[in-house]
């Protein structure tokens, strides 16, 4: 299997429903985010004429969408019906993206430095 992946950033507020009123995440905060795209095909056949999984400026679609979409939202406003947390948003990403790109394989999204959540299906 060859992989690559590209990382991409987005700053965004979210509150945590289903927590404990003391619970830090169910008060408004904000992040700034990491998404994570990895893609992969199965071998060196699969590989574009060029020798790619996928050119990386094939995903400028997505930055844009991030920027225009995510970047300074309130994620509880955008992800309908989901409780905005890093998992739930690595499936909504992978939801909405898998389609355009056949070869992604998963969505990593970060909230902290050491922190992840990753969506593989």
């Amino acid at each position: 299997m060859l992989r690559i992946t590209k990382d991409f950033q987005f700053s965004a507020s979210h509150r945590l429903d289903h927590l404990p009123d003391d619970h830090q995440c169910a008060r408004l905060h904000g992040h700034n985010y990491t998404v994570q795209l990895e893609l992969s095909v199965q071998s060196r056949d699969d590989l574009t004429r060029a020798g790619f999984v996928r050119d990386y400026g094939d995903l400028a679609d997505f930055k844009k969408w991030l920027d225009s979409e995510l970047d300074h939202r309130h994620l509880n406003d955008v992800i309908s019906g989901r409780n905005p947390s890093a998992e739930n948003l690595a499936m909504w990403i992978y939801e909405l993206w898998s389609e355009r790109f056949s070869e992604i394989s998963a969505v990593r999204v970060s909230e902290t430095p050491k922190t992840w959540a990753e969506y593989r299906p």
